[in-house]
């Protein structure tokens, strides 16, 4: 299905601005954390502490955010992000030792949570209401790209000018970009200004109960699966190596890891509005365990491993468009930015925490064992969709079978 000019100016100013700051930010210590640690003369593994640090506030400011949101919109909120981002950037570009450092990524988790994600997803459910599903998973396809785009570049200017410069150009990038992006060049939001009954209208009419356990679990999915994909990444490899793949062959099916993610990512933004992400989810949810069960279940092989990373592949790839569409499966357009933003903080505070746990697990019990429990957890997120679902399901047939209400 073509999209309208408006869908594809959102489209290519959230596009170019999620990948800057994503790239700038997250991103980034992949290529300058080894390059900074020894200037300032901390540890690498505090170094990439600043990333936890990050996410953690990310988490902390969620709520805050989603008030925001629904007072002021989004473009305005992501603005003010693009300065806490240029702010941050440049405080980290002068830091000098532990403080100054920890001190940017806490500047820098402020401009995370008005910026990254949540707040572009609601931008798009602003501009076209429930409608937007296709234009969240075109958008999320592009951000999964930042890495490939932004590694190669700022290794290339921290090599011709420095790690300090190449992060005072990155500022420049979301001062001077970003934001006048976000103020100018957004379409003004109209779908939640139409008189709106559609705007209001939830998809499944719950109750204030049935509105808490619905977000319960949604957040239990969301921020389980998160924590086992954001847990295992850092420690991929060292997986890969411990069940018998070669150091060339386990950089092999890495790589081929981040190309599912993305073909994944496609895959949903292909589904458009056939795509439902209360299957999605159950399907990501059980391709996850699948995949750890390879692991434990199958005599260690060059076809187990690239079962495994097939499974895994796909099955966090598409994970993560749902994580961002099931609030609006749920809840009512106008509300999505509130609901995201809360699905959000338990979300990031699992990122933070999931691989130092990951890794500890790892180095101290084992490799199977770390296994087993993603397994486990896995497990939990698939059992939380299918009860959400069979919650939807019950509130839709009591709401068949009133007659006062249809």
């Amino acid at each position: 299905m073509p999209f309208s000019a408006r869908s594809a100016q959102t489209i290519g100013v959230l596009a170019v601005t999620q990948l800057i700051g994503w790239g700038t930010t997250f991103e980034s210590i992949g290529v300058l954390g080894r390059k900074l640690a020894p200037d300032l003369g901390l540890a690498n593994e505090v170094v990439y502490a600043g990333l936890s640090v990050m996410m953690m506030v990310s988490a902390l400011a969620s709520p805050l955010v989603g008030k925001l949101l629904d007072r002021h919109g989004a473009a305005r909120v992501m603005a003010v992000g693009s300065l806490f981002f240029a702010a941050g950037l440049c405080l980290l570009a002068s830091s000098a030792d532990v403080v100054t450092y920890a001190a940017s990524w806490v500047i820098l988790g402020l401009g995370g949570a008005f910026v990254l994600s949540a707040p572009a997803f609601t931008a798009v459910v602003e501009r076209e209401g429930a409608a937007g599903k296709r234009t969240i998973a075109i958008l999320m396809l592009f951000t999964g790209l930042s890495a490939t785009i932004f590694w190669p570049l700022l290794s290339l200017m921290s090599d011709l000018a420095g790690w300090r410069s190449t992060l005072l150009m990155a500022a420049a990038l979301h001062a001077f970009v970003c934001m006048p992006l976000y103020m100018f060049c957004l379409p003004k939001p109209v779908a939640l200004e139409k008189s709106g009954e559609s705007a209001d209208l939830a998809p499944v009419p719950l109750t204030e109960n049935d509105r808490k356990n619905a977000f319960l679990l949604m957040a239990i999915t969301a921020s389980i699966a998160s924590f086992v994909t954001f847990g295992m990444s850092p420690s991929l490899l060292e997986v890969l190596h411990q069940f018998g793949a070669t150091p060339e062959f386990a950089l092999q099916l890495a790589a081929a890891r981040g190309v599912l993610g993305i073909s994944a990512r496609g895959f949903d933004m292909l589904l458009g509005k056939r795509g439902n992400p209360f299957l999605t989810s159950v399907t990501g949810c059980s391709l996850m365990v699948a995949a750890f069960a390879c692991l434990v279940l199958l005599p260690a092989s060059t076809t187990t491993l690239w079962l495994f990373i097939a499974l895994y592949g796909f099955g966090s790839g598409i994970l993560v468009v749902a994580r961002a569409l099931l609030p609006l499966a749920l809840f009512s357009p106008r509300e999505y930015g509130r609901q995201a933003t809360r699905l959000a903080m338990p979300q990031n505070i699992a990122n933070a925490l999931a691989p130092v746990i990951f890794t500890a697990l790892i180095d101290r019990t084992g490799i199977t064992s770390a296994v087993i429990i993603a397994i486990a957890l896995s497990g939990v997120a698939l059992t939380a969709i299918i009860m959400l679902i069979s919650l939807v399901r019950r509130v839709r047939a009591k709401v068949a079978l009133t007659p006062s209400r249809l």
